[in-house]
């Protein structure tokens, strides 16, 4: 079954190098009981280690059934350790967070066992070992005789050829020891080969062959007694199958990282909120700053597209890039005036209607109120053309535009503002800028924009009025040209350019001192001028999700270093370097999915919250809540990656010695 020949192994304490096993050649068979004996240090246990694959020689060779071990890689070996062989320890080895189930299923999570195949495995285990009564307590509620039971359980789990026991009874009462020997007994009577490693002679008198090793060599090869021949067990045929293929993912493995994961969380919860704390505030911080461009955008859209059909915008001042204007060099905030707006109306067919616009803003006051908001001076084309709506008595005429006529259309917030819930506005005056006006029209409601405007919060009067006696100016704002149709915007704009340039002798290298924009070009620059300042505010808020990444690798690392055994006992029991590495990621990853879930929930509260105390338009969308939430999953997996390589790549015997 088990041939060695010439083995050697040494390790370096600082710059001293022990020859813990020198030259041992060995031949087991299948179906003995050996106790391999010697005082401290002699290397027994070093050897032990090498015949159960948790380390490698450093020259000789090792046969394990047809397999030459020696030729095996790490995976290779943990699926023999997984598959042939099972392993009892003087410290028992137990997983500490988990029950008695758990920790006998835990090679069948590597292996192949089924699910109801394995339950059904565990009990009649746990019955074998007398524990049926103590299935779900864990290793802190169990007794040092009970720990070791339990211990045998897992080793048995995956019917194993060989058994490995390493002192199994130095750290138990003699009432115990004797019952942990007799069911080893048992086990090797039935047909399981087992190897065990001792000090003592009355647990080696147990064997039917003992050997003595001292300073890393035999010095004695005793066979007391044959093996049993009463085996119930089937006599294994010596070939040894090598996993050559690596599989998919086990759903177990990650049923059962998931598990490890979510309760290393709960056994933490200060720790884990605190590590998770950048992530939430990151993908709260990512959520809420989106909301809040994307509501602005949607609301400034909204806005531009109720402005009216067909719209083109003429303001004064040379267009810089679209969307923006700029008063110096090529053009002046007065360089607009009626007669234009009257000679595009006259002079282009293409042209509908026309509605000049003069805007300041002024103090209102009715009583003992008093506010300030927008005066817009305008036409009686301008309802029409900005789509604007009187609700209550009329709009002013053309003759109140010849005759610079005092009177006022109110916008509902400043009625609301001004006027008693029961009062009449209509026919009554107001002052603005301590001139009188009489009140003849309310306009129906527009809809606040919140922090971002408010079209019902202004004072509708005859441009003429508001330029000679308000403003004192004969200069426009602005001229709001509505087009016969959509098909004829474009060649509307050229025309309209093409006459104002003549119109304001503006020579050939001149530029022109006005701008014409469409709807469609100020809702390009609205869609670009939000896709940049979500980026912005996204990127800053990114950053908190970098600071929780690199938190949820520190405590990776940390809680690498505090379940180094764990890892050891994994690895002995038959987990792969790519088990252990997903088991690692997985618990990083959940860490940043549960911070990401609370994230994305303070991000909602968040941004409704900002809305309330902004009186800004939020919205959250689906898009924003899954950027957040893939980034936080990616941040996980990207710095938990670190934690898990180095995880994976503890060897099992090193791992197995961590204090």
């Amino acid at each position: 079954m088990i041939k060695l020949k010439n083995i050697y192994k040494s390790y370096k304490t600082g710059k001293i190098e022990v020859q813990a096993v020198r030259g041992i050649s060995l031949e087991i068979q299948s179906g003995e009981f050996i106790a391999i004996m010697g005082p401290s240090g002699s290397g027994k246990s070093t050897l032990m280690h090498i015949l159960g694959c948790l380390d490698k020689p450093d020259s000789g060779e090792y046969i394990f059934g047809d397999v030459n071990i020696s030729q095996l890689n790490d995976d290779q070996l943990a699926y023999i350790r997984n598959q042939r062989i099972g392993f009892v320890f003087q410290t028992f080895n137990l997983l500490s967070r988990t029950t008695a189930v758990k920790n006998i299923e835990l090679p069948t999570i590597y292996g192949n066992l089924t699910s109801p195949s394995r339950e059904e495995k565990v009990l009649k285990l746990l019955s074998s070992v007398n524990l049926s009564d103590r299935a779900n307590h864990k290793p802190n509620e169990l007794s040092g005789g009970q720990q070791q039971r339990v211990a045998i359980a897992r080793a048995l789990i995956n019917s194993p050829t060989i058994l490995f026991a390493d002192e199994p009874t130095g750290n138990l009462d003699s009432q115990s020891e004797k019952e942990i020997m007799t069911i080893l007994q048992k086990l090797n009577q039935e047909g399981l080969t087992i190897i065990l490693v001792t000090h003592e002679p009355l647990i080696s008198s147990y064997a039917n062959r003992i050997i003595h090793i001292h300073d890393g060599k035999i010095i004695s090869d005793e066979i007391k007694k044959e093996k049993s021949a009463h085996a119930t067990l089937p006599t294994p045929n010596g070939r040894v199958r090598v996993e050559k293929k690596e599989k998919l993912l086990n759903p177990l493995e990650i049923a059962d990282s998931v598990r490890m994961a979510t309760d290393g969380l709960l056994a933490n919860k200060m720790r884990s909120f605190l590590t998770m704390l950048g992530i939430i505030i990151g993908v709260a911080a990512v959520i809420a700053m989106i909301s809040i461009v994307q509501g602005a955008r949607n609301d400034i859209t909204n806005r531009i597209k109720n402005m009216g059909s067909n719209l083109l915008m003429l303001q004064p001042g040379r267009a810089r890039i679209p969307g923006s204007r700029t008063y110096s060099s090529g053009g002046s905030m007065v360089s607009l005036k009626e007669a234009d707006a009257n000679a595009i109306l006259k002079e282009i067919p293409l042209v509908n209607k026309v509605a000049p616009e003069v805007s300041r803003n002024a103090q209102i006051v009715y009583g003992n109120k008093n506010t300030n908001t927008r005066i817009l001076g305008t036409s009686p084309e301008f309802p029409e053309v900005r789509n604007f709506t009187v609700a209550e008595g009329d709009f002013f005429d053309q003759r109140a535009i010849i005759s610079r006529l005092r009177v006022a259309v109110l916008g509902k917030t400043v009625v609301d503002t001004l006027f008693e819930e029961d009062e009449y506005p209509i026919g009554k005056y107001i002052k603005i800028n301590r001139i009188n006006f009489r009140i003849i029209g309310i306009m129906k409601e527009k809809g606040a924009a919140g922090g971002w405007g408010n079209e019902d919060d202004q004072i509708f009067v005859p441009f003429t009025t508001a330029q000679r006696r308000l403003f004192g100016t004969d200069y426009l704002s602005s001229i709001n040209i509505q087009v016969v149709d959509s098909e004829s915007m474009d060649d509307a704009l050229g025309q309209i350019t093409e006459l104002l340039r003549k119109r304001h002798k503006l020579r050939d290298d001149q530029e022109d001192d006005f701008n014409v924009r469409s709807q469609a070009e100020i809702l390009s620059t609205v869609e670009a001028t939000t896709r940049t300042f979500s980026l912005l505010l996204g990127g800053i808020a990114s950053v908190s999700l970098l600071v929780g990444g690199i938190g949820i690798m520190n405590i990776m690392l940390v809680s690498v270093t505090e379940r180094t055994r764990e890892i050891g006992i994994r690895k002995a029991v038959g987990a792969k370097r790519r088990d252990i590495l997903t088991q690692f990621l997985i618990e990083a990853v959940v860490l940043s999915i549960v911070g990401g879930s609370i994230g994305i929930l303070f991000g909602i509260v968040a941004s409704k919250l900002i809305g309330i105390a902004g009186q800004w338009k939020t919205m959250v969308s689906l898009g924003s809540i899954i950027l957040a939430f893939g980034f936080a999953f990616t941040v996980g997996l990207i710095f938990g990656l670190y934690p898990a390589r180095k995880a994976s790549a503890l060897n099992p015997i090193d791992a197995l010695r961590y204090e």
